[in-house]
């Protein structure tokens, strides 16, 4: 039997890096706010109960989802995905929303630094977290404790996970600003960035208008006597 078609033991899965999108996508949506984003996508789509633990608020991330489903305090396939990781990658991490153990720390910060790694998501915990002060790395976390993970399995690399109410597949578009983390599934991504790009020149004229005292509160007053008040 060859080493390809072997199976994975139940609740061990390596899958290889998908590559869905063309990188001038990825530099396209780098100038892009979460929030404009979420905007356009209905304002329902984010990651919720995170903290950026990067302490950097001009750090902006979009690039391809490496995703991790790993046993709440076990970290060895966070390992693996970092080992396979191409620069640029975004590591999102379904760990449970589990904070009682550390999912990753300072030691694995280094790795992904050298690897080029964009970002960790991790629906769980993180430790070190000075270290990751130092920006350099994007780092959201569900919380932290200095309590370490064990390395025992099982996982699984590059399937699809949900991380902080997120559906997340492979190859996904990942981006994430001082606001938050947002999912942009691979196959909405190009059509999306137009919308994002208009959402955001509407914002610009009312930001203009807001700030010359022209603002249109007659558009405010309709929706008010649509709702019954007597405006």
């Amino acid at each position: 039997m060859s080493e390809s078609s072997k199976a994975w033991p139940p609740g061990y899965r390596v899958n290889p890096r998908a590559e869905s999108l063309p990188a001038g996508l990825f530099e396209a949506f780098r100038g892009v706010p979460t929030a404009h984003a979420g905007d356009s996508m209905g304002r329902c789509i984010g990651a919720v109960g995170l903290r950026a633990y990067h302490d950097d608020l001009s750090l902006t991330v979009a690039g391809p989802a490496l995703t991790v489903r790993v046993r709440p305090g076990d970290n060895l396939m966070i390992h693996q995905a970092i080992a396979m990781a191409a620069p640029g990658d975004v590591i999102l991490v379904d760990g449970g929303g589990d904070v009682g153990q550390a999912l990753i720390g300072g030691l694995m910060r280094t790795s992904a630094l050298r690897r080029g790694i964009a970002g960790f998501v991790i629906d769980g915990a993180v430790r070190d977290i000075a270290e990751w002060a130092e920006g350099g790395i994007a780092c959201y976390a569900r919380g932290h404790t200095h309590r370490g993970p064990s390395k025992d399995g099982p996982g699984e690399v590059n399937v699809p996970i949900a991380c902080a109410g997120m559906a997340v597949c492979p190859g996904d578009l990942v981006l994430a600003d001082a606001d938050g983390v947002i999912v942009i599934p691979a196959a909405e991504a190009e059509a999306l960035l137009p919308r994002a790009k208009a959402h955001a020149a509407r914002e610009e004229k009312i930001r203009v208008a807001n700030a010359a005292g022209t603002t249109d509160q007659e558009r405010f007053n309709a929706l008010l006597r649509s709702k019954g008040c007597p405006v």
